[in-house]
């Protein structure tokens, strides 16, 4: 069994208005320090395969064609075996 944590986030060319106005309030809260907000998912999958690098492969799969828009977003993960 392995265990994907997945994490998506917008590409940095691409406008984040949610991050806008979390860092905007922050600003009037007085955070004005506060240089950028990042919003994302994050998933967790766990998934039975013959190796880690299938489970990758898997994974980097799942993400191009469900959880992450490849034209405005990018992804990253980590896969690591986890006990039956």
């Amino acid at each position: 069994m392995y265990k994907a944590e997945i994490y998506v986030n917008y590409k940095p060319s691409v406008l984040d208005p949610k991050a806008e106005v979390i860092k905007q309030t922050l600003a009037r809260l007085g955070d004005t320090n506060v240089a950028t907000v990042l919003v994302g998912k994050y998933f967790e999958l766990t998934l039975a395969a013959d190796s880690q690098a299938a489970a990758e492969e898997q994974i980097d799969r799942i993400c191009d064609s469900m959880l992450a828009n490849v034209n405005m977003e990018s992804y990253r993960f980590t896969v690591q075996a986890v006990a039956q």
